[in-house]
């Protein structure tokens, strides 16, 4: 970990919070906390909607020069979002073009399907566009903790479905995304894609940066920010987070 970091960024479910869940208050405190001394990045791949949900909403109030601190990079940071003029606005968004979108939608499900993973009880929508990207959820957005874990408890699903639907679509990424879901956006466009273009914007190198995750193995979703040459630090869920801050919180005091 960087002697004092100028800018910590977390990967969100199972990391900050259990999967598509709230912050626990713990963690709320624990960001609102974090904001005072250092900016905070959130990247994952969910959309805006689900971090307003997730984490913005969780957080205790907090002044707009502070909220101002808080970068926020939903979809794998193929799309991010600043507090200006008292109001969320987007910076950038990197959209699938219409084909893009039909191809990818066409291929996932169809793989799904042969493989037998596209599940006929789900807890909402299994496929869902979010515009910047195309993400299969094999149980749903808004399936039990327990029931993602016991669908694919190894992750070989997802990796085997990953790796099938990339073949029939090689000019875009497909990459494992959470417990149970695939993601597909523009090729080159991932976790070190958003962390790069976060450095460019904020002007805090990768050296002044450290980034905390739950799928820093190299099959994992925020593998790409660990090869980027970012510090890093890898926890095994929001519970290890929030200890890891704070004793780190104890040593700034």
């Amino acid at each position: 970990m960087p002697a004092l970091p100028r800018l910590i960024a977390f990967d969100l479910d199972d990391t900050l919070a259990p999967s598509k869940s709230p912050l626990d208050p713990r963690m709320a405190k624990l960001i609102a906390e974090l904001l005072e001394r250092v900016q905070v990045c959130v990247i994952s791949g969910g959309q805006f909607g689900q971090f307003k949900m997730q984490v913005i909403d969780m957080l205790p109030e907090l002044s707009a020069d502070t909220l101002a601190r808080l970068h926020l990079m939903p979809t794998c940071g193929t799309q991010y979002y600043r507090f200006e003029s008292d109001e969320w606005n987007q910076v950038y968004a990197q959209n699938l073009t219409d084909d893009e979108k039909a191809r990818a939608l066409s291929a996932v499900e169809t793989t799904a399907r042969e493989l037998g993973y596209w599940e006929s009880e789900t807890w909402g929508p299994i496929l869902e566009d979010r515009g910047s990207q195309i993400t299969f959820s094999a149980l749903g957005q808004a399936a039990p903790v327990a029931s993602k874990t016991q669908w694919d408890p190894t992750g070989a699903k997802k990796n085997a479905l990953r790796t099938a639907v990339q073949a029939l679509l090689p000019d875009l990424e497909v990459r494992s995304g959470g417990s149970t879901s695939v993601d597909i956006t523009r090729q080159g466009i991932d976790k070190a894609y958003g962390m790069t273009k976060l450095a460019e914007l904020t002007g805090v190198s990768f050296e002044e940066t450290l980034f905390i995750g739950d799928r820093l193995d190299p099959e994992g979703n925020d593998y790409p920010v660990k090869a980027l040459g970012v510090p890093t630090y890898a926890v095994e869920g929001w519970e290890d987070t929030a200890e890891y801050l704070e004793n780190w919180l104890k040593q700034q005091a």
